[in-house]
């Protein structure tokens, strides 16, 4: 009787195939908006960036209570929950680009308005530790997503809210997106709260 090959949890998947290393987009490979947010991610090894984005994200949300998750920094403003359930919304929609164009799908791709997301989604009535879960299993999808991809992929392009992109910036823009708000989380929101 042959055993089972074991499982690579880190790698999810069984002996699992060397890492690819996706480096760093070219400014030609995506819109000049998304630059304010590329620019943002030191690296070159998306995946592992994605990853350690998730231990971060986690440890500055970990111990927080209610009260943290529903705190606005000004009357206007999304709370703490609102703040995380745009950037899970974000990631879900930037994934699904990713995965449509990566599969040579060339049908553009249309735009949405995060303002509308944010007000029809339910973060405010969810716990906070709900919020942190759902985060966790939409990070976990975006880098089963990437993983998973071959080396062609990753250069594939395609038409998403009306501007040529290819699957590795989106790749970076997620990583970007994530990183403005755990940004504006560690100064607007929880710098005054310790």
């Amino acid at each position: 009787m042959s055993e089972s090959p074991v499982v690579n949890l880190a790698a999810g998947c069984p002996e699992a195939k060397p890492a690819l290393v996706i480096g760093r987009p070219e400014a030609n490979e995506y819109a000049p908006y998304y630059g304010r947010y590329i620019s943002l991610v030191a690296g070159n090894d998306i995946l592992e960036i994605l990853d350690e984005q998730r231990r971060q994200m986690v440890l500055l949300l970990s111990g927080r209570d209610e009260a943290d998750g529903d705190f606005r920094y000004a009357p206007e403003k999304w709370r703490a929950k609102e703040v995380l359930g745009h950037v899970c919304d974000t990631e879900r929609i930037f994934a699904y680009r990713a995965l449509r164009i990566s599969r040579g799908d060339q049908t553009p791709i249309e735009g949405f308005e995060q303002d509308d997301y944010v007000k029809n989604g339910p973060f405010g009535a969810r716990s906070l530790a709900d919020a942190i879960e759902d985060y966790i299993a939409v990070r976990r999808a975006t880098i089963s997503l990437f993983r998973n991809l071959d080396e062609s992929a990753w250069s594939r392009r395609g038409i998403a809210n009306k501007n040529e992109i290819n699957v590795r910036s989106i790749a970076y823009l997620i990583a970007g997106h994530e990183l403005h708000h755990r940004r504006i989380l560690e100064d607007k929101y929880f710098a005054k709260q310790g």
